[in-house]
């Protein structure tokens, strides 16, 4: 399958206003590993292959585990994950899958046992941009298999 067309050459305004978002989210303060597995969870949801290379490799230049990675998916299912980490996980599924479902107040109760006001809108906003780049990745069918960790860095 190959690329159908060059998103970022198309719009590079578009483009410029997703990196702003993202840059955002990339100083934000909330760790480095959870955001990995955040931006994992969501692409996993979405089907977004060139995301999950991406950030696969990203996690792992972070130093995740290949056991957490390989887990993700079965993450209620798994002992590797922190309260905090679980937390994230269900509130990017939530959000995720928001058009199918509302996100209970149950569930927001237990988000706001591991995170702040600001962290819970940045947790929020990193998902959100997730979602962006994997409905920009699919559609456009970016290409997996080329990113090396590091590389988005050099597109600011």
């Amino acid at each position: 399958m190959s690329q159908r067309l060059n998103y970022v050459k198309a719009s590079p305004d578009g483009f410029k206003a997703m990196r702003t978002l993202q840059a955002h989210v990339d100083q934000c303060g909330l760790e480095h590993k959870l955001m990995e597995l955040v931006k994992m969870r969501a692409s996993q949801i979405n089907g977004c292959a060139y995301c999950l290379d991406m950030h696969s490799k990203d996690a792992r230049a972070a130093g995740e585990t290949e056991q957490r990675l390989y887990l993700l998916d079965a993450w209620r299912e798994s002992p590797f994950y922190s309260e905090r980490e679980r937390a994230a996980l269900a509130w990017t599924e939530a959000l995720t899958h928001i058009s199918q479902n509302d996100v209970p107040d149950e569930l927001y109760e237990e988000v706001r046992k591991q995170f702040d006001d600001k962290e819970l809108v940045d947790l929020s906003l990193a998902i959100i941009a997730i979602n962006g780049w994997n409905r920009l990745a699919i559609p456009f069918r970016s290409e997996p298999g080329h990113y090396q960790p590091g590389d988005h860095a050099q597109r600011k």
